[in-house]
């Protein structure tokens, strides 16, 4: 295989869509360093691993040669991202950016090489722009243009309100690529009709059009909906060690190679084994095992892995209870109010059904009265399965 071709393999591992491959062929083929571009809003103060998927991607065009530009959108904040929002999303305040923007520098590091690294903040071409050049930016596109965006579409089908605001959002992500002089930009596979704005409006201002990586959204440990903190489904990287380690255990067998091909940066080859031993017989927990390590010490480090495998054996093969777990305090409530409140179930109903299996326990006793109502001054350990517990207090 080629360099070319080797570049190739690495860089449309995982991926969904890659626009357009003849043209970064060519940009490959040129031996010049390309300017690599991946955009950030800001929104939240911790990194989770779905947003790794796009960084894990950056790593490897940084492997291969090439230059990042890590984009803080310390301004598209303040308009937030309408991509996949049914209803106009409040904007934040640029305080509650530049925070959550110091987090992301310190948490990125943890994954890409800082000396080959160029953070960018797009307030930095957008607030020179002023509001005469906002105008002007806003005059390359039209309105029904923005409503072929499947969100705008079927909000506007449903007499939903769109902020004027939101159809700035997309121009500025096109236009972040103009600044930037990006070669390629990664998204997720939501994110498409923003990232071809970016062609459209290099094209406009004289550049060529980048092309465009789109990566596949991580589910999350649910295995069904995106990772997100909102849903509780995510694990973020600035999570304790033991606490990363036990929500990569608790993945199905399933959803483990997905993990695999989005967030590990072991090889193929290595990956196409690991599928042959299970096939053959090995135990898939012990696959995850590794997997977990290998994530565990991306953010803190090998010494905190090993030490969360310990405890993880520790809890889970031989029974004890962990030494840290979330500490709540919950009103009076049914058990089932309880477990659902300490984020243990989802539901009531999931509460009640894992009653009746015999899955809930209460300082290490099986719970089997679903009629039970905690009372003030209780204190008590809640373990749901195997690997979930909280430590409550009834006020």
């Amino acid at each position: 295989m080629s360099d070319i071709e080797s570049q190739l393999a690495l860089i449309k591992r995982g991926a969904d869509e890659l626009l357009i491959e003849t043209d970064l062929r060519e940009r490959l083929k040129s031996g010049r360093p390309l300017r690599i571009k991946a955009g950030f809003d800001p929104t939240a103060p911790d990194l989770h691993l779905g947003h790794t998927v796009l960084i894990n991607k950056l790593r490897h065009f940084q492997d291969l040669g090439h230059q990042i530009l890590f984009l803080i959108g310390d301004f598209t904040a303040m308009i937030g991202d309408p991509t996949g929002k049914n209803a106009t999303r409040p904007p934040l305040s640029k305080e509650q950016i530049i925070e959550n923007a110091k987090t992301y520098q310190e948490q990125v590091f943890k994954i890409l090489d800082p000396a080959r690294t160029e953070i960018c903040f797009n307030s930095g071409w957008f607030e020179p722009l002023g509001s005469a050049g906002m105008i002007r930016l806003a005059a390359l596109h039209t309105v029904a243009r923005m409503l072929e965006r499947d969100d705008f579409a079927k909000r506007y089908a449903a007499n939903q309100p769109i902020a004027i605001h939101e159809f700035l959002y997309p121009l500025c992500q096109g236009y972040d690529s103009v600044a930037l002089k990006a070669d390629v930009e990664l998204g997720g596979t939501d994110q498409k009709f923003n990232l071809l704005i970016g062609r459209e409006l290099q094209r406009h201002y004289g550049q060529a059009s980048q092309c465009v990586l789109m990566m596949p959204l991580l589910e999350g440990l649910d295995g069904v909906n995106k990772m997100s903190k909102s849903l509780g489904n995510y694990i973020g990287i600035a999570e304790p060690a033991k606490e990363i380690f036990g929500k990569v255990m608790s993945v199905s067998d399933e959803l483990m190679w997905r993990y695999y091909e989005l967030l590990s940066f072991r090889s193929d080859q290595e990956v196409r084994q690991f599928k042959r031993d299970v096939a053959a017989g090995r135990n898939p927990r012990d696959i995850k095992v590794l997997l977990a390590q290998e994530i565990v010490e991306r953010f803190h480090s090998r010494k905190a892995a090993e030490d969360a495998l310990a405890d993880f054996e520790a809890r889970f093969q031989r029974g004890a209870v962990p030494d840290e777990m979330p500490e709540l305090s919950l009103p009076s409530a049914p058990i089932a109010q309880v477990l659902k409140q300490a984020g243990l179930v989802a539901s009531t109903s999931e509460a009640l059904r894992m009653i009746d299996a015999g899955g809930v326990r209460a300082n290490g006793e099986k719970v089997a009265d679903k009629s039970l109502v905690l009372s003030s001054g209780d204190v008590l350990v809640l373990q749901v399965g195997k690997r979930k517990f909280a430590r409550v207090t009834i006020v």
